[in-house]
Parts: structure tokens; C-alpha cells; sequence
């Protein structure tokens, strides 16, 4: 059986020969593991399941070197603390959604379709995600500022309505590009989700971000991909919401939030899971032996019946022991042995 094989299989929540597993690195913890390993390439024998593209603004740095980066929306990250691979927004572009002249730039269409067909190059036979990252939420804020933009959904609905529509028309646009290949799924990054409970609340979800996500699925549903979204923190309240505008498939799934028996028992059939081993809570601060054991339990609960892709909850960040990730990895290469 095919890694895409496993994947297509746990995503109609059918079990497989194995539990399709993935797993990708930020830049300090890649540098950190090959050194543990004495191999820069050691990403070849990984064996992940899904090979992925996550266009979200290709950030250049600036003249000069140093910390700052700017995308291709006009937003400038500054990366000189801990979060290196994203990086802080400095002075937001819309300080006031009532009156600016911003406009959304147009799409490197070229650019976009080399990067999907490399990606697509090197997929072998794993499951191929291309997704577009800070898609509607996210967007928005860094582009107003994230206080700015939940004020607005109290003072300013209209301004507000306005910005997310021409944000989602252009994502439509995105999408077009993307599905010109053939690709397995689709991914949306937006984090939406804060430790307990969702950063705006449920009714303010649905009122400004449900609409336009539901037209963002349904082109890709309407094209027969399935459909999965990223997002960080609690979203339990929307679990509902999102299987009724067709999502398949949630990512990332934090044991540290969410009560994963229960999530299991209650949406197992509807929603496959992706993630599940804590980046927060285990991998960092486990011995290893502790890592497997808890690796192993959560993939018996999750991966009963299919519908899981076992996996670290986010990209693995710097602070985690090379040695844990490899405990990990042994438990997940090690099924059916």
C-alpha cells in the first residue's frame, strides 16, 4: 500500500496496514536534528505520508540583512525573537479599516505554479496538501493589526465585511491556480483557536469568518479534493460549523486542549485528525521512553477506524531534544513490526 494509499484511505475514515504519519521541521529544529544525526539530508528517510506546499506570502529579506523580512502583501516581519521562522508584523499597513487606500496585490501566478509543480516533482507516492496560508483571519490582522481588526468586528462590520471579501475573492483567484494541478487535497492555514476557546468568540466566527470559508471549501469540494484546515488553540465550539461547510480534515489537534477521547467518540466519523503529539507539553520536556509510550496511546485512540494522521502538533519547533524526535519517529515507523 501506497503512503497515499494510507491517507486517502484514513481520510473515508478507513484503517489501513499502518497509520499514516508526517511531520515537518521550523529551521532551528531541522539544523539541530541533522546534527544529532551527522546527516544534513536525513529528511530523505523520513517516510512521511504527505508531501506539502503552503503559499502564504513568500517573504524576502530586506536590504541591509538583519531580522526583517517583507512579504508580498507589503507586511514587514520582524523574526529577531524567539519565532524566527514567522516573525512579529511591525506597524500594520491598515492602522484604520474605516480610511486607508490599501489594495491587495496581484497574484504571481508564475511563480505560484513553478512552486506547486516542484513540490509535486518530488511527492513520489505520498499524498500531496497545497494550501494557502493565513487565509482569511490571519490575513486580515496582519495586514490591520489583530486588535484592530477584533475591535472591528464590534465598531467598524461593514469596513470590516469589506476587507475580508476582497481577501477571500483573491484567495478564489488562488485556488483557480492551484487546482489547474492535480493535487490530492487543499489546506487552509488560519489559527482561529487560543487555549481554551476560539479568539473571538463563536457567534463573531460565524458572522465574519464562516461565510468566507464555506466559499473557500466549496470551490475545492465542487473540484472532488478534500479539504483540511490548520488551525492552532481551542476550536472545539466550531467543530459543528466546519463539518457543515465540508471540512475533512482538522489540523493541528492539541491532547493538551482538547479531551481526544471525546473528540474521537464525538467526530471521529465526520473529521479526520491530523497531529495529536504535543509540541507544548510532551516533546519538549519527556524522556524519551515517556514519548513513545504517549505517542503509541494516542495513536490507539485516534487511529481507531481510520481517520487520523498521526503527527507533532505543529512544525517542530527549536526547543525540542533531537533525541525525543527521534523516539517519535521510532514509534512511528515501528507499527506493524
Amino acid at each position: 500500500m501506497t503512503k497515499k494509499e494510507r491517507v486517502k484511505r484514513t481520510l473515508n475514515h478507513k484503517e489501513s496496514d499502518i497509520i499514516p504519519y508526517e511531520l515537518s521541521f521550523t529551521g532551528q529544529a531541522y539544523e539541530k536534528m541533522a546534527a544529532y544525526l551527522g546527516d544534513r539530508d536525513f529528511h530523505l528517510g523520513l517516510n512521511s505520508h504527505i508531501s506539502g506546499y503552503q503559499y502564504w506570502g513568500w517573504p524576502t529579506e530586506m536590504a541591509g540583512g538583519g531580522e526583517l523580512f517583507r512579504d508580498e502583501f507589503g507586511v514587514i516581519w520582524d523574526r529577531s525573537g524567539a519565532d524566527k521562522d514567522i516573525g512579529a508584523v511591525t506597524t500594520p499597513l491598515i492602522p484604520d479599516l474605516e480610511e486607508h487606500d490599501y489594495v491587495l496585490p496581484p497574484i504571481d501566478g508564475a511563480r505560484l505554479r513553478r512552486e506547486i509543480i516542484d513540490m509535486l516533482a518530488g511527492a513520489e507516492d505520498r499524498f500531496s496538501f497545497v494550501g494557502i496560508g493565513f487565509s482569511m483571519f490571519e490575513r486580515a490582522w496582519s495586514l490591520g493589526g489583530m486588535e484592530n481588526i477584533l475591535m472591528a468586528m464590534l465598531t467598524s462590520p461593514a469596513e470590516l465585511d469589506t476587507l475580508l471579501d476582497a481577501i477571500c475573492e483573491r484567495n478564489l483567484k488562488t485556488l483557480d491556480i492551484i487546482l489547474e494541478f492535480d493535487v490530492d487535497g487543499v489546506y487552509f492555514g488560519d489559527d482561529w483557536g487560543q487555549q481554551k476557546g476560539l479568539i473571538m468568540g463563536p457567534e463573531h466566527w460565524r458572522r465574519f469568518i464562516k461565510p468566507q470559508m464555506q466559499r473557500m471549501y466549496a470551490k475545492v469540494k465542487q473540484a472532488g479534493k478534500p479539504v483540511a484546515q490548520h488551525s492552532c488553540g481551542d476550536i472545539f465550539e466550531i467543530f459543528p460549523d466546519l463539518i457543515e461547510i465540508g471540512l475533512d480534515c482538522y489540523q493541528t489537534f492539541q491532547p493538551e486542549i482538547y479531551d481526544i477521547e471525546r473528540v474521537k467518540r464525538e467526530y471521529g466519523a465526520d473529521l479526520t485528525f491530523w497531529g495529536g503529539i504535543s509540541t507544548q507539553q510532551l516533546l519538549p520536556v519527556a524522556t524519551p521512553a515517556v514519548v513513545k509510550s504517549e505517542t503509541a496511546r494516542i495513536m490507539r485512540i485516534m487511529g481507531k477506524g481510520g481517520g487520523y494522521i498521526a503527527a507533532p502538533t505543529h512544525s517542530l519547533p527549536g526547543d525540542i531534544p533531537p533525541e525525543n524526535i527521534a523516539a517519535m519517529l521510532e514509534v512511528f515507523r515501528g507499527q506493524g513490526s
